[in-house]
């Protein structure tokens, strides 16, 4: 391992600011910070270009490889790298593991990462040859892990163009033999929410009190940690309250509420499944109740008339698009699993202790 100081092998420099006449709605993505947040006219680097995240809510010090042909802000510091002496990807996870935001952080009330810090900071570097097969290595399992993650993607719109088709263009099965008055199919019903479910407040579970366990615990937009005690048996349903809205989880399993979330309490008439598309469908963000900090209240939800299609057909529903839920709980176990794996690896690669 040769110790290097990063100044040594690249050149960095600030992204810039995206002028307002290149702002488009289709074009080259722009890359602010850690993520694509418009388009543009132009680009500024053609190649994909590693960049370290300066300054921004969030993400400082993460390091990012951008799209190819893209525009980057000036959020982030672009690392011009000489590929005679290190590899992209393998310099990226090697950043990554090095906790930049803590180690090099300049800022006062905002973190800041600055060129001159960073050009300064020293990393081991093992000969490009083996940088290359430890890179190659590791991403193995990320490209599998995102291929995955596409998979997972194309089965969820499945699920949800199958709920548009049958349940708001009603196009399901044997619709062409239902009369529809009002908008109501012959058989169906429009009712109160409250009539199919019933939503309640979750369980406060300070980080203190939490003990290590498999039982997910779900704040407003998911996952918040693990617990050894489940509160409410799965298959349930959870939406944000408090913080964050519009955001409608199905849980397969046990699961925790916490008191910044919804569940349903009571599945009176609609399934779990169903239950789930039928109020991503509602599009809970727009019932906040909340001034400063947006706010779902449950009472207002329930009083929303809402279609209550016939059971047989929101059995045939479940029974369907359970199946599908099945294999995306597979998928994201198996991610899981291989995320664990390249995690143990990756440290015993940066550090020389494994070779491949």
């Amino acid at each position: 391992m040769k110790v290097v100081e990063l100044g040594e092998i690249c050149t960095m420099k600030y992204g810039k600011m995206l002028p307002k006449d290149l702002a488009v709605n289709e074009g080259f993505p722009v890359y602010s910070g850690y993520r694509i947040t418009g388009y543009s006219k132009e680009y500024l680097y053609k190649d994909p270009m590693l960049l370290v995240v300066a300054r921004g809510v969030g993400g400082t010090g993460d390091v990012k490889i951008a799209p190819p042909n893209a525009w980057v802000t000036n959020l982030s510091i672009v690392l011009d790298l000489d590929n005679l002496k290190v590899n992209k990807q393998y310099l990226c996870y090697l950043l990554n593991r090095e906790s930049l935001k803590d180690k090099l952080n300049s800022g006062a009330a905002q973190a800041q990462i600055t060129i001159d810090s960073l050009a300064k900071y020293r990393i081991q570097l093992p000969p490009l040859k083996q940088q290359k097969k430890n890179a190659e290595f590791i991403f193995n399992y990320d490209d599998l892990i995102e291929n995955n993650r596409r998979r997972i993607q194309l089965l969820e719109e499945s699920a949800r163009l199958l709920y548009q088709e049958w349940f708001v263009h009603l196009r399901f099965p044997g619709h062409e033999q239902v009369s529809i008055i009002d908008g109501v199919p012959e058989g169906w019903s429009k009712e109160p929410l409250e009539n199919l479910l019933i939503l309640q407040r979750g369980f406060d579970l300070p980080v203190s009190k939490r003990v290590d366990g498999k039982v997910p615990i779900y704040a407003s937009t998911g996952i918040n940690g693990f617990h050894n005690v489940a509160k409410v048996n799965g298959p349930g349903v959870v939406t944000g309250r408090s913080g964050s809205l519009g955001t409608v989880m199905y849980v397969a399993s046990d699961f925790w509420p916490l008191n910044t979330a919804l569940w349903v309490k009571q599945f009176k008439k609609a399934s779990p499944i169903f239950a789930t598309f039928l109020l991503r469908a509602m599009k809970l963000e727009g019932y906040n109740g909340g001034a400063a900090v947006p706010t779902l209240n449950r009472n207002d939800v329930h009083k929303v008339d809402v279609l209550c299609p016939a059971e047989n057909l929101m059995n045939e529903f479940e029974l369907q698009v359970e199946n599908i839920f099945k294999q995306v709980d597979k998928l994201k176990e198996y991610n899981e699993k291989l995320g664990q794996a390249r995690d143990l690896l990756l440290p015993k690669l940066m550090s020389g202790e494994l070779t491949v």
